[in-house]
């Protein structure tokens, strides 16, 4: 009977893990030396849980882990590497943050220009065979206080170029995944993230990419009191009044959803490096964590009538763990055993 059992386990979502913590919040000065991509890919490797691996990864397009001026042979060497560790590739993170989604003529352009950058990349990985799955991330690249000197105003901008972004996207025939995240400017609340995405009404091309660390932050309005669902004086033992507020959220941009992060949260605010003021990211077992994280994946991945199967992987997200965490092969282990009961309770086969 045990082996049977075993044989009709999930195989989908494809479970990943992101390469970019190695990279984001760390390398300047008074921060962790940034981690190589091929330390990152070992670790991802190394992990195992009763037998179950990661099946692929996540990919930030910038130094140290890819240099954006050589495409065509960077996209050679991470086939190589993919083929190597037995890791397909899923979403690329486009390096869009010299630009701005929001600022001058040229600002906006050099923010095309890099979104171009991203779906080329991303194509010629598919192109390759090492990518079946995944999408192109982008966000505003901008601050919420540059944003908020005329918010109707830089919205309407923003959807413009996010809009035109789409029309980059879909000559490469690519999905870009705009990340929720309080950080940038007109995306930093769930109801300025769904006012984007409908401005833009691109669905096929344009999506939201859900991380849970960054919209547990949406249900506290942190960066937009304004727009939050939980109280300020919120007990978080209420977990009917938690549950009612992350529907409400979860119903509202699940259908643009085309990119899930897990992730957990304390339900701080947290910044490290040029990454300033974005969720803070802890440990699947961190015991300071406000998620049940195999349950709030299911607000994302199922709606009222059952799993939505709008995107075939997942990935884990643990941004600016420092290094001591990092590489701590329990770290992955335990990302790894969460994501398994992810896919357990909400895969297909």
């Amino acid at each position: 009977m045990m082996k049977a059992k075993a044989q009709t386990k999930k195989s989908f979502p494809k479970l990943h893990n992101a390469t970019w913590p190695g990279v984001v919040g760390k390398g300047a000065a008074g921060c962790d030396p940034c981690i190589g991509l091929n330390e990152m890919l070992d670790m991802t490797r190394a992990a195992q849980v009763n037998g179950v691996k990661f099946d692929g990864f996540d990919l930030f397009l910038d130094l140290p882990h890819f240099d954006p001026s050589k495409i065509d042979a960077e996209t050679e060497r991470l086939a190589e590497l993919s083929y190597q560790y037995g890791l397909d590739i899923g979403t690329l993170v486009a390096p869009i943050w010299s630009g701005s989604a929001i600022g001058s003529e040229e600002k906006r352009q050099h923010f095309l220009n890099q979104v171009r950058i991203g779906c080329e990349a991303a194509q010629k990985l598919r192109k390759l065979g090492v990518r079946p799955n995944g999408c192109v991330r982008i966000d505003s690249s901008c601050s919420v206080e540059e944003w908020s000197k005329d918010p109707e105003g830089n919205q309407k901008i923003l959807a413009d170029t996010f809009s035109k972004a789409c029309d980059i996207a879909a000559q490469y025939d690519e999905v870009l995944a705009a990340e929720g995240e309080i950080c940038w400017g007109g995306m930093h609340s769930w109801k300025r993230m769904l006012q984007l995405l409908e401005m833009v009404d691109r669905p096929q091309t344009l999506g939201f990419q859900a991380d849970m660390s960054h919209t547990l932050l949406y249900l506290l309005g942190a960066n937009a009191p304004e727009d939050r669902l939980l109280p300020e004086d919120f007990d978080w033992a209420d977990t009917e009044t938690f549950d009612r507020a992350y529907k409400m959220m979860a119903n509202a941009l699940r259908p643009w959803t085309v990119d899930l992060h897990i992730a957990q949260n304390d339900g701080t605010v947290f910044g490290s490096g040029s990454h300033d003021k974005t969720g803070r990211h802890c440990q699947a077992k961190d015991p300071n964590g406000k998620l049940d994280i195999v349950k709030y994946a299911g607000f994302w991945l199922r709606d009222e009538d059952g799993l939505t199967r709008r995107f075939n992987h997942i990935c884990w997200d643990g941004c600016m763990f420092p290094n001591s965490v990092m590489t701590d092969p329990t770290t992955w282990n335990d990302i790894l055993e969460v994501m398994v009961g992810v896919r357990e309770t909400y895969g297909w086969k």
